[in-house]
């Protein structure tokens, strides 16, 4: 094998590799979601966690979302696992829909120490943006298996009337 070709074959990977980080960059950034942890949050301290990443004040995650439309609606799927329905709000702002929770800590029970806690705990924020205005009292959500399920009926506009004008 030649050097030349070596050189082109490390660019042509490091292409791919640049390529593909840029992509998860684009792609993921609408869908991280900073988690802000309250107080009485219950988190274990940092002396409490062997995990050097870990930041009990604040934590990331990314909730991964689907945005679907046809001609009678939008549908938004969010993931956020490891919640109960009670904690969620949803609304609707202008031209985007807002959904905040709350992530609650859960201890274990038995004496121990955490290895890694990369999971986020706290209130969180989620802001996507509808595709077209919707009519927000004909909206329904549910919440199963760790999805959150909004279905946002489209404001329909009426086709304009053809009128036909005599001239005088």
């Amino acid at each position: 094998m030649k050097l030349e070709e070596i050189k082109e074959g490390f660019s042509s990977f490091w292409d791919s590799v640049a390529e593909g980080w840029q992509r998860l960059r684009e792609s993921a950034a609408s869908a991280m979601t900073r988690f802000k942890a309250g107080k009485d949050a219950g988190l274990p301290v940092e002396g409490e966690v062997d995990d050097e990443f870990y930041l009990p004040s604040q934590g990331w995650s990314m909730l991964g979302g689907d945005v679907f439309e046809d001609d009678k609606r939008v549908v938004v799927r969010l993931e956020v696992p490891g919640m109960d329905k009670k904690d969620l709000e949803i609304e609707v702002q202008g031209d985007v829909l807002v959904v905040r929770g709350e992530k609650r800590f859960e201890r274990e029970s038995s004496e121990g120490r955490y290895r890694v806690l990369q999971c986020a705990y706290g209130n969180f924020r989620r802001i996507v943006p509808l595709p077209t205005p919707v009519l927000t009292d004909k909206a329904r959500a549910d919440y199963k298996n760790g999805v959150l399920r909004i279905e946002l009926p489209k404001v329909t506009m009426d086709k304009p009337r053809k009128l036909t004008i005599k001239v005088d």
